[in-house]
């Protein structure tokens, strides 16, 4: 297979001290036995995979990602060993962006600086909240305070480009609170900030104590005054929304997670990580030991999730670009499926510009600020 154009390198670390009560995400905790065996078998498989994509002797991604779980957890000379592999199977020149997220609670003042060494030019902290019983309440393991000293860190490093998440809609999480966080992190030079809702998974925590009856939530309107919140707060302090759940300072948009709303191909490494590839996904299995069995198998991609037909592509194409604000673009709709959106999805967008949740021009089809915030109404008039 030969690279046309750019694509993303991700790399997961599924390893934790302790699953977040909202994650579903392949990670977990207690493993730290396994790190080197993984790591070990992050190494063959890029091996594997640069071979059988015809890459020659290393990749050539524009962006590199390393998420988890919580890649902090690594200790130093773990992280040394998995940011050498990268060195020898990855070719950084052309990388514009690398990012790895890091826990307050696990991050030290030696990895940060040996992140920077190794070239990664962006951190992303995992902080949720400033308040320490929020935190509590969703299985944080840090404070507010060790947050704070997490950015402060990253700064003294040499990190001029960090992102920050936080959390709404938690458990226990009233105005004040949120408020109290947001004014926080504005006060904070990072670049970028990522906002989510609290959304109940299956198989967490909270979804298990929401079964029992055990999950007190604030009320539908606390949260929506929360939504409402953010969406006007952040951008008075500098952060332009450019997806539903990312703001940014100017030129600070996350390069590597655009990728992924703009249909480019990208391929993931370890436990659990899916890539995107000839329109076709694959998935690792989410098993650790039964992930590291099969890269020494020396089988790596073989596992199709699905395989992408047009209409499948169209829906998915429309839904990953209306999450970011400047929408689908209508020449970039027809070069990839010969013909323009509104062939397809003429009825769902007349509709849903009828009821004030999209908008249109000559370039594009984008979600209004409404739209912005019932965005899966939108979503659902997509599906063919």
């Amino acid at each position: 297979m030969v690279i046309d154009n750019e694509f993303g390198v991700y790399i997961h670390i599924p390893f934790c001290r302790q699953k977040c009560f909202y994650c579903d995400f392949p990670s977990f905790a207690g493993r730290e036995n396994l790190i080197d065996d993984y790591l070990n078998a992050l190494s063959e498989e890029m091996r594997l995979v640069t071979a059988e994509l015809g890459q020659g002797e290393k990749l050539s991604p524009s962006t590199i990602y390393i998420g988890g779980g919580t890649p902090s957890i690594l200790d130093s000379d773990q992280l040394n060993r998995l940011l050498t592999i990268i060195r020898e199977k990855i070719d950084l020149a052309g990388v514009a962006e690398f990012t790895v997220e890091v826990n307050p609670c696990s991050v030290t003042a030696e990895k940060l600086h040996l992140m920077r060494q190794s070239g990664i030019n962006r951190i992303s902290i995992g902080i949720q909240s400033f308040d320490d019983g929020c935190l509590k309440s969703i299985g944080r393991l840090h404070s507010g305070r060790e947050a704070l000293q997490a950015v402060s860190m990253a700064q003294m490093a040499g990190f001029d480009n960090i992102s920050i998440d936080l959390m709404y809609g938690l458990p226990g999480q009233s105005m004040d609170m949120l408020e109290e966080t947001v004014a926080t992190a504005l006060k904070l030079e990072v670049r970028h900030i990522s906002v989510y809702g609290l959304q109940l998974e299956e198989g967490t925590v909270f979804a298990r104590q929401q079964a029992m009856g055990k999950l007190l939530l604030p009320e539908d309107e606390l949260v929506e005054e929360m939504y409402d919140y953010i969406v006007r707060e952040l951008p008075i302090g500098g952060f332009q929304r450019y997806e539903i759940s990312n703001y940014a300072r100017p030129g600070y948009e996350s390069r590597h997670n655009c990728l992924y709303w703009q249909d480019v191909p990208y391929l993931g490494f370890g436990a659990g990580a899916h890539s995107y590839w000839s329109d076709r996904r694959y998935e690792n299995p989410v098993n650790i030991k039964e992930y590291i069995q099969v890269i020494n198998g020396s089988r790596v991609m073989s596992m199709v999730e699905e395989e992408i037909d047009t209409k499948a592509h169209m829906e998915e194409y429309c839904f990953l670009g209306l999450r970011m604000t400047r929408g689908i673009n209508r020449e970039s709709f027809r070069n990839r499926f010969a013909c323009d959106v509104h062939d397809i999805f003429g009825n769902a967008i007349d509709n849903m510009v009828s009821k004030g949740l999209l908008a249109e021009n000559e370039e594009a089809v984008f979600l209004t600020e409404l739209g912005m915030k019932y965005g899966n109404i939108v979503f659902a008039e997509f599906i063919l």
